[in-house]
């Protein structure tokens, strides 16, 4: 394990992270959250966004519309559960998520997502809510409040730390050991700089999560 720097001695830094579970790049994010959990004394608090709810009455490309129409469904089920059970079920539940939708390109449907909520260890009926609008008062109000800090043109991920969010980072594949935690040292570095708003360019590749 890494020495940790300077930036890093606040124990412990608390993380909110905001996720959809069908996007690839929060997904990565969210590994190398993990990962910066083993390096640094950091908490990760988990929250649910929405991109269907993002992207509601705008005009989208055919194949980005298809993928955003089959989004309701996994995010209703992490709220319904971090009701049932409390939110901090949400992080063991995305993980199973995330493994079976972008590791396994398992079907994003009822049998998957009830297969994840049994290896989470919680009750596979909830994948009922991913055809109800029952939860989706809570999902609204928790994509808000992980919206209202970064604005509406961006997606996920949402990362909130010392009070400063940020849309991101979007990396690939994971950084591992002492890379993740240097990049953690750097959204400490920027979360701490007042005024900074952006660092990016054209991505020139796709997710990859080896």
């Amino acid at each position: 394990m890494s020495e940790p720097s300077e930036l890093s001695e606040r124990t412990p830094t608390t993380t909110d992270f905001w996720f959809d579970p069908v996007c690839p790049w929060a997904w990565i994010a969210s590994r190398w959250m993990h990962e910066v959990e083993r390096q640094r004394p950091v908490v990760v608090r988990w929250h649910v966004m929405s991109l269907a709810v993002l992207n509601e009455g705008r005009e989208l490309p055919r194949k980005y519309r298809e993928v955003i129409d089959h989004a309701w469904g996994p995010v209703r089920v992490c709220v319904a559960a971090g009701q049932k059970y409390g939110p901090g079920i949400l992080g063991r539940l995305y993980t199973e998520l995330g493994n079976r939708f972008h590791h396994d390109k398992a079907p994003r449907d009822r049998a998957t997502v009830a297969a994840a909520l049994a290896a989470a260890g919680l009750d596979a009926g909830l994948a009922d809510a991913m055809d109800s609008t029952d939860h989706d008062a809570a999902l609204r109000e928790s994509h808000r409040d992980g919206m209202d800090r970064v604005g509406y043109d961006v997606g996920t991920p949402v990362i909130a730390v010392d009070g400063t969010a940020f849309f991101g980072p979007v990396v690939t594949p994971v950084p591992r050991g002492e890379a993740a935690a240097r990049l953690w040292d750097g959204v400490l570095l920027v979360t701490g700089t007042d005024g900074f708003y952006e660092l990016k360019r054209t991505r020139d590749r796709g997710p990859s999560f080896d």
